[in-house]
């Protein structure tokens, strides 16, 4: 006798055969986004490393290693041919060799070496001033953008009461998240660099992507306050605690998580702005660093150079070559570098306080 067949069991239909279709569609567009961000990626580390791992060379003093590309400003490349030999050298040791080779003939009473280099902009040196500029920007408006969005946070959530100006003032913040960034950058210069006199700045950059990235931050910060149960307000406010005791007790550290996840986000879009710096705080060349200055707060109301202004100019101002390239592909590998660096210790931190604010 066959076996009686199971009432409960799945049988075979149309709509389940196209919900099928539908799921591996899913499934296959989810691994081919995956596998083009991988390709990505392995194309700037595979081109981009070997930019940054060539230019290590010894030095006399301690020490005695450093990496050219990472610790000095970029310079002008000049390729030339010398006895025989097709030489490369930076704007710096271009000058001193040349100078050195002039004194030798002059020393033999020889007529002077002529030298007939091929120049390519930004395609020697190193880009210290982009990397310590892009840091700087990123702390000093995610500073900013977490104080201000954390408070605005703690007064939606906390103190103001639902009503019609409330509600409206969430869709104005969700509206500000959907802005092009260009925009923001055309209303810092118009607020920060013309009517503020700020010129282009430290600080008219830090408050453009402050504001740019502030939407997130008070979303996220908001989310993460109601997610802390209402029973630790009460019980403190049932204690005698006040109500800003009892935020700054019993609510800001439980949600600390929630707004650290939004600074990972904040960074990411932070770090990779072009159009904001380029009107209100990014130099296409500067040859001291921020604090080279004679005052103390001249800091602040000074332009420097970023990371993705830089891949910018590199890319798109100057003209294309293997030497260009090299230099765009070993910046945005340092670049990705600096911005995984930063989410990964927010992401530490994060998690810290996860482990140990718990309920």
């Amino acid at each position: 006798m066959s076996e009686p067949s199971n009432p409960f069991a799945t049988k075979p239909s149309t709509g389940r055969s196209l919900e099928k279709v539908v799921l591996g569609i899913f499934r296959a567009a989810t691994y081919f986004v995956l596998l083009c961000g991988l390709a990505i990626f392995a194309d700037i580390v595979l081109k981009g490393l070997p930019t940054v791992a060539n230019a290590f060379k010894t030095t006399s003093t301690f020490p005695y290693v450093t990496n050219t590309f990472l610790f000095e400003a970029p310079e002008s490349l000049y390729v030339f041919e010398h006895e025989g030999k097709k030489l490369e050298m930076g704007d710096r040791e271009f000058r001193a060799f040349r100078e050195a080779e002039e004194a030798k003939a002059a020393a033999a009473k020889q007529p002077a070496p002529k030298f007939k280099p091929e120049s390519y902009v930004y395609s020697a040196g190193g880009i210290w001033p982009c990397i310590v500029g892009t840091v700087l920007l990123v702390v000093g408006s995610m500073s900013i953008a977490l104080f201000l969005g954390v408070c605005s946070a703690i007064y939606l959530n906390e103190y103001a009461k639902d009503g019609p100006v409330v509600r409206f003032i969430r869709l104005a913040i969700l509206n500000l998240a959907g802005v092009p960034s260009i925009v923001f950058g055309l209303f810092g210069f118009g607020m920060f660099v013309i009517f503020f006199g700020w010129n282009v700045s430290l600080m008219a950059g830090w408050f453009t992507l402050a504001f740019m990235v502030l939407p997130v931050v008070i979303t996220a910060s908001e989310e993460s306050l109601k997610a802390v149960p209402k029973g630790f307000r009460e019980g403190s406010l049932a204690l005698g605690a006040t109500k800003w005791q009892t935020i700054r007790k019993n609510v800001l550290p439980y949600a600390l998580p929630g707004i650290l996840t939004s600074s990972i986000l904040g960074i990411a879009r932070v770090a990779g702005e072009t159009a904001p710096i380029m009107f209100t705080a990014a130099y296409v060349v500067r040859d001291k660093l921020p604090w080279d200055v004679e005052k103390s707060a001249d800091f602040f109301f000074q332009g420097v150079m970023a990371l993705p202004y830089h891949i910018y100019v590199v890319s798109s101002k100057i003209p294309q070559n293997e030497y260009t390239a090299r230099v765009q592909y070993g910046t945005a590998f340092v670049f990705l570098g600096i911005v995984a660096t930063i989410a990964m210790s927010s992401i530490i931190f994060r998690n810290k306080l996860r482990s140990r604010y718990k309920w």
